[in-house]
């Protein structure tokens, strides 16, 4: 049985909380109202994924005057719900919620039963999420520049944690190596809580992870934050420099999308995005989404179709370089 843990449980206090306050979004697009809209989200329940997808579910079945559900299909990354969602009916009942593993999974895995590019059209953005490079305070540098020169210095001697195999942790640590000609040894875990006991106790000193996460670990002392890993400083640490302050041009950031079938009637397309654009732009939706170390992020289709390819055609190249596989 799914048993949440601490940070789950106060995600998923901070989703009731806002559940709460958003009211009615205005009426809905005139398109059938006699079925439900399913929501596919990749993950377990009480993961952020999860706790913004419902989010958006409750906020985007106000707006639409229609009944909005989360189905969790949790497996392989997200690539079972991905599965699922692309041989539903393209009616306007089916859409696919996707953290930014959707784009990066298109090169992890040699074979999936779907296409990435072709299979799934955007509706839009609603969030990104950067990390921020964490070091044990044994680690004596204190600057991105200090922890480049120390690994230049060391090569191969240090160790960094990553969530499993794949993951925007690890793939934030790749990136890192290529662009600052260092190395480093990855230590994958089962997720981010079983990497934690040896962090915090030096043994994997070094990680990359979720800024919301990170904050009350950095705040007691007990890890030393080095830099942010988008292009500004994140409101939750806002003394905290950019990687790209230091290394010109690195970037990376989760991110979440709501996709549709590919054969989704445009017209339908429109309708949801512009719902969608208005709970995003909700103030109350933008507070809980910066509790949780996000931003929220608008646009058309078009623009997030263009968004999702990039990111796509990026990670592809990166996971080639360092020759990550899952199977």
């Amino acid at each position: 049985m799914f048993q949440p843990s601490r940070r789950q449980l106060i995600i998923g206090a901070a989703a009731a909380s806002t559940l709460g306050t958003l009211g009615a979004l205005g009426a809905p697009p005139a398109f059938a109202q006699d079925q439900p809209i399913r929501i596919a989200v990749g993950f377990p329940p009480g993961g952020t994924t999860d706790v913004i997808a419902r989010l958006v579910a409750i906020n985007l079945g106000q707006k639409l005057g229609r009944s909005v559900i989360v189905e969790n299909r949790a497996g392989a990354s997200g690539n079972i719900a991905a599965q699922t969602a692309a041989k539903t009916n393209p009616d306007g009942t089916n859409l696919l919620f996707v953290p930014s593993s959707h784009a990066t999974n298109a090169s992890l895995y040699k074979k999936l039963p779907f296409d990435t590019e072709k299979d799934f059209t955007a509706i839009g953005m609603v969030a990104t999420t950067p990390y921020v490079l964490v070091v044990h305070p044994q680690i004596p540098a204190k600057t991105v520049s200090e922890f480049i020169a120390l690994l230049k210095s060391k090569p191969g001697t240090f160790n960094y944690a990553t969530a499993s195999q794949g993951t925007g942790q690890h793939l934030a640590a790749e990136l890192f190596k290529k662009m600052a000609g260092v190395e480093m040894t990855q230590v994958p875990y089962k997720g981010s809580a079983a990497a934690f006991p040896d962090l915090m106790a030096g043994r994997t000193p070094i990680m990359f992870d979720n800024v919301a996460l990170m904050v009350p670990h950095v705040r007691s002392g007990s890890l030393r934050p080095l830099a942010i890993t988008s292009t500004k400083r994140s409101p939750l640490l806002p003394d905290v420099p950019t990687v790209a302050e230091s290394l010109p041009g690195y970037e990376i950031q989760g991110w979440f999308a709501l996709l549709a079938p590919a054969k989704t009637p445009p017209a339908l397309v429109r309708d949801f995005n512009a719902a969608l654009n208005a709970v995003v732009n909700d103030a109350a939706f933008v507070a809980r989404l910066n509790d949780l170390g996000a931003e929220t992020m608008t646009g058309t289709p078009a623009m997030a179709n263009d968004y999702i390819q990039k990111e796509i055609t990026r990670w592809g190249g990166v996971i080639r370089s360092a020759n990550i596989t899952l199977d």
